[in-house]
């Protein structure tokens, strides 16, 4: 163990040293984020970048408790300064308003959407989803008010599950027979709609402003731009690290180390340790220099640590992955360059994944960049360790994914034969 920690020490160390890499690491991203601190304003001291005051129309066809609940959230105090929600009758009146850029947003509460969550009578109703529709020429905008929405939609999510769980534990325990569990879940439902007025101080957004008078500000856009450039240059080092394993069989060290007491497993896993470690000291240094530079608020610091951390192990498996399909450095330099671009594009990086046709999502689910800038926006609206439970999960799992399948290639390349 203390083998492998010392072989990846040893490689951050490397890739520290190299001056060319440093550039694409840190410098880069770096001057990428300040650029958009120009856009928003930063240095000029206006924190009015349009982002604030972005106005919405919410057509609530449900008139039911959890729908009335969503439309209060948006009317609530908290969200004042971020929104200007305007009440439509027709959903087709609201799509109107935003396809003529008047609006940034519509969210439409189907007709039923209560029932759909509460049971009546021991029965759910029939399924019914809250429609977004997002104005593509106001892409940031658009994407802080679904970040409201999801957050809303998860709260409720959570109490579902808990309600089911509940219900689950208490057949498991022989409280409640099988046949008794429709009339708690009826109750369960009946508790729920009478705690739906409770939702606007449970999923509502605090935002702080700054004023002239020289209050805080703690919403800020480049909150949402910061962390893209950062997890776009990630694929990059992750990538580098891989390219530096096939340089170094090419080059015969790998299989001098044998010689060594130091089994392969050691080595391979040094190997990517080090690149791990190199990703996360760059995230680090980048949330670093923009918290001192800009004064940036990255959100609760246990949460970013865990999210970084998790962004980090799913972006070093796609790197193992594609150092596991090529068989030069470069090839390595040239896909990783290209998944750089690609996963940056499809994952929301240069504009919102709501913006983006339905199978664009869905492909967008196999990057780490879409996961990690799920939570990263969760966190810049106040979002806590406890709500990164699904971005973190999908890292972790699809790194370990990867990871797996990588080991296997590797066995068959049998990488430490020169």
């Amino acid at each position: 163990m203390l083998k492998t920690i010392l072989i990846g020490f040893k490689d951050v160390k490397l890739v520290f040293r190299d001056r060319a890499a440093l550039i694409l690491m840190l410098a880069a991203p770096f001057l990428v984020t300040v650029g958009m601190a120009l856009v928003t304003g930063r240095f000029s001291g206006n924190n009015n970048s349009g982002a604030l005051n972005i106005p919405i129309a919410i057509v609530n066809l449900d008139n039911d408790s959890i729908g009335n609940a969503l439309v209060e959230v948006f009317n609530s105090p908290e969200l004042a300064d971020l929104v200007e929600p305007a009440n439509s009758s027709t959903a087709e009146a609201a799509r109107a308003l935003v396809d003529e850029d008047k609006l940034a947003a519509a969210i439409i509460i189907p007709a039923g959407f209560t029932q759909s969550v509460i049971p009546q009578n021991g029965n759910i109703g029939v399924n019914a989803q809250i429609e977004f529709y997002a104005n593509p020429a106001r892409p940031t905008s658009a994407g802080i008010i679904k970040a409201v929405l999801d957050q809303f939609l998860t709260r409720l999510d959570e109490m579902q599950i808990s309600g089911v769980v509940s219900i689950t534990q208490l057949i498991a325990s022989g409280k409640i027979t099988p046949q008794e569990a429709n009339q708690a879940g009826a109750e369960l439902g009946k508790r729920l709609e009478n705690n739906a007025t409770n939702f606007e101080s449970a999923t509502a957004i605090k935002i702080k402003t700054s004023t002239a008078a020289g209050e805080t500000n703690d919403f800020d856009p480049l909150a949402f731009f910061a962390p893209s450039m950062a997890l776009m240059f990630l694929m990059y080092t992750v990538s580098y690290g891989g390219r530096s394993i096939l340089a170094e069989k090419a080059e015969g060290t790998l299989p001098r180390l044998l010689v060594t007491p130091t089994t392969s497993a050691q080595i391979l896993g040094g190997k990517v340790f080090g690149i791990f470690l190199t990703g996360a000291a760059q995230m680090f240094i980048l949330i670093g220099a923009t918290t001192l530079l800009f004064q940036l608020h990255w959100g609760d610091p246990l949460g970013v640590i865990f999210l970084v951390f998790a962004a980090v192990f799913g972006a070093t498996g796609w790197g193992l992955f594609i150092t596991a399909l090529a068989r030069t450095p470069a090839q390595v330099g040239s896909l990783g360059s290209a998944l750089m671009l690609i996963f940056a594009v499809i994952s929301g990086s240069f504009f919102q994944i709501a913006n983006m046709p339905p199978f664009m999502q869905r492909l967008s689910q196999i990057t780490p960049n879409a996961w990690a800038l799920n939570g990263f926006e969760t966190l810049a609206l106040g979002g806590t360790l406890a709500a990164l439970t699904t971005p973190i999960a999908a890292l972790l799992t699809m790194g370990l994914i990867l990871f797996l399948i990588s080991a296997a290639l590797f066995g068959k390349k049998n990488l430490m034969q020169k």
